[in-house]
């Protein structure tokens, strides 16, 4: 017999026809665009904002180095007894440059006679000048539209921008014209400024390779070159381009390099580029510039942030190195949670988010930068109170080039190195090339008062 089919006990199969059907609609109602989306609304995502212009579009309009200026002083200076013209004595004079440096005083004459000159100076020194005023004295031509009279190689964009700020003030008094020519910023814009006519070109080797070969300036009127920073640019590897611009400037004249060391690869460049080069050295390689405090710090590395929010207390500028870029990162965010004004700076930033990092720094708004060793070559800023190594320098050559970003122009300065657990050998491997006493580091936490005010240890070492 049939089961009873009556509406009120339906088969089984009603049932499961009902449920499918009632699936189905269910599923083309949540399909349907018009049908809104049951469960809480999808936040939003905010609109990312805009990195600042770069490349092609960015063009720097101001000062990177110290914004202070000193006052203007009454002419003749010091400079004029070192034979000097007046019309770049006057200028110098409108900057307040009012009496040389050793490494000026040493290398300007030689510089002027026209021979080719090494030079070992330690940042900070005033080796800006020392090359910078021999080479306005010298070129009295006017230049051609994108033909300089002069070039000034160097490794980083910062310090193409900074080596051009000192210069450009005194060569305006003399008549003159200083461009600086980097990589990440507008290429067409110094492309017009070169066509313009530029008596002196500040450089990097990759950018100035590539205007050459698109044939946008010619180097083959240069009458000076000079190289900033040799050994640094060699450490990068631009050798082979240094060369290949050199081979470049067939007008060469005059030749001078400056460099902390005067080895390796800067040593080939001497032998094959300079002709019997004078050399002038102010100091010893290990030496610093001014008075430097170098203190030693045992910490955790745990604590190692809250160490440098302590510090920067009691330090109006603080510069602190790591290795690594992701470090710098790392490192620059912790201290802002902290509440410390920081910022990062390092190569895979945008150029124009570099030079606002700096802008800041050299203005006070920032009171600590993070940096890399490349970055940070590029800076140029006298009032640094001090720098911190996150870890110990790798050996002396870069411990002194971190460390000559203090204790510039005379003033003093600190140098601390964090020293964990594991890295005290390496800290004594610095300790003996840069000859200080081989003391252990003194153990120390983020809430020591002594952080604030670093005289108080008494466990620091004083070098000029």
């Amino acid at each position: 017999l049939a089961p009873h089919t009556s509406p009120d006990n339906p088969p089984a199969e009603w049932g499961r026809k009902q449920r499918t059907g009632a699936a189905d609609s269910t599923l083309a109602r949540t399909m349907t665009e018009e049908t809104a989306r049951r469960g809480s609304p999808r936040r939003r995502r905010r609109p990312r904002r805009k990195p600042p212009q770069s490349g092609g579009g960015h063009v720097n309009r101001s000062n990177l180095t110290t914004v202070t200026t000193l006052p203007p002083v009454d002419a003749p200076t010091g400079f004029a007894a070192l034979g000097v013209p007046s019309r770049v004595d006057e200028g110098l004079a409108a900057c307040g440059f009012a009496q040389p440096f050793n490494i000026q005083t040493e290398a300007i004459p030689v510089a002027m006679e026209g021979r080719d000159v090494c030079g070992r100076a330690q940042t900070g020194s005033g080796k800006t000048l020392a090359f910078g005023v021999p080479m306005m004295a010298r070129i009295t031509d006017r230049a051609e539209p994108s033909k300089p009279l002069g070039l000034v190689l160097v490794p980083t964009r910062e310090l193409a921008v900074q080596v051009a700020e000192v210069l450009q003030p005194v060569a305006e008094q003399a008549n003159m014209r200083v461009v600086p020519v980097y990589g990440g910023a507008s290429r067409q814009h110094q492309i017009q400024e070169l066509a313009e006519g530029v008596e002196i070109v500040v450089a990097t080797p990759l950018r100035l390779i590539d205007l050459l070969k698109a044939g946008e300036v010619d180097v083959g009127d240069c009458q000076i070159v000079t190289l900033d920073e040799a050994d640094r640019m060699a450490d990068d590897g631009f050798t082979p381009q240094v060369e290949w611009i050199l081979r470049h400037c067939t007008g060469r004249t005059q030749t001078m390099l400056f460099s902390a060391t005067l080895d390796g690869d800067v040593g080939h460049i001497i032998r094959h580029y300079l002709t019997d080069p004078t050399t002038v050295a102010i100091d010893d390689a290990t030496d610093t510039v001014g008075t430097m405090h170098h203190l030693f710090l045992a910490v955790h590395h745990m604590d190692k942030d809250r160490v440098i929010g302590s510090m920067s207390k009691g330090i109006p500028k603080i510069v602190v190195f790591c290795q690594t870029k992701r470090s710098c990162d790392r490192v620059a965010r912790n201290l802002k949670e902290l509440g410390v004004d920081a910022s990062a700076l390092h190569g895979d930033m945008q150029q124009a988010a570099r030079e606002h990092a700096m802008r800041n720094f050299a203005e006070g708004k920032l009171a600590v930068l993070v940096a890399t060793d490349v970055a940070a070559r590029g800076i140029d800023i006298d009032d640094i109170g001090a720098v911190v190594h996150y870890e110990p320098a790798k050996d002396v050559k870069d411990y002194l080039h971190r460390s000559g970003r203090t204790a510039r122009a005379g003033r003093d300065g600190w140098a601390i190195t964090l020293v964990e657990y594991n890295q005290h050998t390496q800290m004594r491997v610095l300790q003996r090339g840069m000859r200080l006493p081989n003391d252990p580091p003194v153990e120390v936490f983020s809430n020591d008062v002594r952080l604030t005010s670093l005289p108080e240890f008494h466990a620091d070492v004083v070098t000029e």
